[in-house]
């Protein structure tokens, strides 16, 4: 028996694994103590990449639909076939005639991060969307025009601080989203223990809640009044000469000048104003605090002043770029380059003429792109480990869309809800297959690590791993158009040769000799320390100062506080739908699990005691749940965990079972949220997709013997 180490690659913890096998088959997976940022923590869904390795459903060749049946194929007639495809349409309909989705798994796989940028380039298309305008584009758009760059997305030093403010996050389950940190469990138990406070604020008591000091009920979408009216206080009660990094800051008068002079509608939270300046107080008196905010407030219709608003909080209050506040990793493979992007889109996309952000378009908009009649009209598709039939809004009306599609390549392992719609599936080698750096979580990370693992097993014969087939696509599509100079370049380079070069280009090369061979003589990891204050020569912005007050939040919130506040529920959807993540699940990846699927059916509308009452509607029972846009059915779940007038329930379910292989999906398949949201419904700054305080009804559900969606 041998003990293999890596990082969990299924969620943003990267907690430390001790897998032992013997040359066939995995033994067990444990959490590897020795890990120095994990420390032994491990979550259940560690132990299903076993489950993953051996999926039975798995693809392993290139399949291609002919006829309605699917036909395997060698890897060379598949890639000719897409490179060929792809380049007759964008020669036929224009280059943007081609779109790219990039699903959730791509910020956990080194491959995909490395060549999914050239593959992109080749292509040369504006029609890209990804997983980012789901769930965060408000942080990237905030960090670009406060930071300068939009991987400059500060993190909570949580390890350090006595007050953590936790506002539409549930890090216990999440282990920390975007902010990298597992053993969250212990991290809030080491707060208290050092007479330290964990408030909450969530429509929800969540499982990060029952553990906190404090948790306020909130009406979901009334956040930015909230935090605005928390930072008003903070303004009254701090002197502006006691405000910590001050000759760093633009912009703090004009913000300090919006604050005394408007009035927010906080009475629309739910929380009352005492309570409000009550907390803001504490926050001030804390020796190391900080606020943060994650999908809770990101997926509302104001979610880029939200995170916003959260990032201003932690800078006045003086925790910001401190011990214990809001602090920026040092990682070491440099993943945050000089950053010269306009701060105006340069692109909108055709239908909605809706914003670029950071490279690319909303994806609530793609369905549209593709049923859209015109000139530019999306022909071709090509989606890269994503599933957005299930994970982005309106759903359903994007699953109708596919089909219309002149050509689709989805490079994907399984033949999902999403890949069955493809002309091919390109079915990659990953996981225990490939070598692993996390290359995004340890730039969100609450301590600095480094650490690589290779491939437990090598790929069976006829894989290919996922950065293979992005390179052949991209050099098939860039003959005749790059020097041979750029080709024998790129047909050099592979992911440990360019991990090499980018941990001797790193901040650790000179000071703790740290290469690529020195991580592969220390499987555990190397702990490369504490994070550290980095401004003002960290910051990407031309004036190596932080930008408080942008104009475009400046207009927004003033506008914002002048309207009239209209009630999002109203009497025909009485109730607020919010979603939720459950610790063995990640999104709509990790269904085909059995360990993970087990048990109570965890696909559940989750309803407050009194409104059950009201409704007349017990736990366990089917009920309707009808929003603008569509209805689902599905169980309820009956406590007082969640706030009167909200309803809530998770996402990355609804599995379809036609024409897909998927065993353990078809026998839990529950339903998807996502036919309740809107994907006209944006944060009207980022483009974001508002997938929390959908309008909905709840209603008995009486069978009628016909199948509901």
């Amino acid at each position: 028996m041998k003990k293999h180490y890596r990082s969990c690659n299924l969620c943003e913890a990267t907690c430390g694994l001790v897998i032992e096998h013997d040359a066939s088959r995995i033994i067990s997976i444990k959490g590897d103590k020795d890990d120095p940022f994990s420390q032994g923590h491990v979550c259940p869904k560690a132990v299903a990449l076993k489950d993953v390795h051996t999926d039975p459903d798995r693809l392993h060749r290139p399949i291609r639909r002919s006829k309605g049946t699917w036909k395997e194929i060698s890897w060379k007639e598949a890639i000719d076939y897409v490179s060929s495809h792809l380049r007759k349409i964008q020669n036929e309909f224009g280059k943007d005639a081609v779109a790219v989705y990039q699903g959730n798994p791509n910020v956990h796989n080194l491959g995909l991060m490395l060549y999914g940028r050239h593959f992109r380039k080749a292509l040369g298309t504006r029609n890209l969307f990804s997983a980012t305008s789901v769930d965060q584009l408000p942080h990237h758009l905030v960090a670009q025009h406060m930071f300068g760059h939009p991987l400059m997305l500060p993190v909570p030093d949580i390890g350090r601080t006595d007050f953590f403010l936790v506002i539409g996050a549930n890090p216990l389950v999440s282990n920390g989203s975007l902010m990298t940190a597992p053993n969250m469990s212990g991290l809030l138990q080491n707060i208290r223990t050092r007479r330290g406070k964990v408030v909450v604020v969530d429509p929800r008591k969540t499982e990060t809640a029952m553990k906190a000091d404090d948790h306020l009920f909130i009406i979901p979408g009334t956040d930015v009044f909230f935090l605005a009216t928390f930072l008003k206080e903070l303004f009254a009660l701090k002197k502006q000469e006691e405000i910590n990094l001050k000759s760093q800051l633009q912009g703090v008068e004009k913000l300090k000048q919006i604050m005394d002079q408007t009035e927010f509608p906080w009475e629309t939270t739910g929380i009352s104003l005492d309570r409000i300046k009550g907390l803001a107080s504490s926050f001030l008196k804390a020796d190391r605090a900080v606020c943060y905010g994650r999908i809770g407030v990101s997926t509302q219709k104001h979610g880029t002043l939200c995170q916003w608003l959260i990032n201003c909080i932690n800078i006045i209050s003086g925790n910001f770029d401190r011990e214990g506040g809001q602090m920026f990793t040092t990682p070491a493979f440099p993943v945050r380059f000089s950053s010269k992007r306009p701060s105006s889109p340069r692109w909108h996309s055709r239908v909605r003429n809706l914003p670029e952000v950071i490279g690319e378009l909303p994806v609530a908009a793609l369905e549209e792109e593709i049923t859209t009649p015109g000139p530019g009209q999306v022909k071709g598709f090509v989606c890269i480990a994503g599933n957005p039939v299930l994970s982005t809004p309106k759903g359903d009306r994007l699953n109708r869309a596919l089909k219309q599609l002149k050509f689709m390549v989805s490079i994907d392992p399984y033949l999902n809800e999403t890949s069955r719609h493809a002309n091919i599936i390109l079915p990659p080698a990953f996981g225990l297959d490939s070598s692993h750096y996390d290359l995004i979580f340890n730039t969100l990370a609450i301590r600095n690590t480094a650490k690589y693992s290779p491939p437990l097993y090598a790929p069976k014969k006829g894989q290919r791993l996922d950065w293979q087939i992005l390179k052949r696509l991209t050099i098939q599509l860039n003959k005749g158009r790059s020097s041979f100079i750029d080709r024998v370049k790129f047909a050099w380079l592979n992911p440990e040769r360019m991990l090499s070069i980018a941990l001797k280009r790193g901040p650790y090369h000179q000071s703790m000799n740290l290469t690529l061979r020195k991580l592969k003589e220390h499987p555990h990891g190397i702990d490369l320390g504490p994070l550290i204050p980095v401004t003002p020569s960290g910051l990407f912005t031309e004036d190596n100062k932080i930008h408080l007050a942008p104009k475009l939040y400046i207009q927004a919130l003033e506008t914002l506080a002048s309207s009239p506040y209209q009630p999002v529920a109203s009497s025909k959807y009485p109730f607020l739908l919010i979603g939720k993540r459950i610790l063995r699940s990640n999104n709509s990846w990790m269904h085909n699990s059995h360990r993970l699927v087990k048990g109570p059916q965890q696909c559940t509308i989750q309803v407050n005691t009194n409104d059950a009452i009201q409704l007349e509607i017990t736990s366990g029972q089917n009920v309707r749940v009808e929003s603008s846009v569509g209805s689902v059915v599905l169980p309820a779940e009956i406590n007082d965990h969640i706030m009167q007038g909200i309803v809530c329930m998770p996402h990355g379910w609804g599995h379809q079972q036609e024409d897909i292989r998927l065993r353990v999906a078809q026998q839990n398949p529950g339903v998807s949220i996502n036919d309740l949201t809107d994907p006209q419904s944006l944060d009207a700054l980022s483009g974001n997709a508002v997938l929390s305080g959908v309008p909905v009804r709840i209603s008995k559900y009486r069978n009628t013997g016909r199948m509901e969606q």
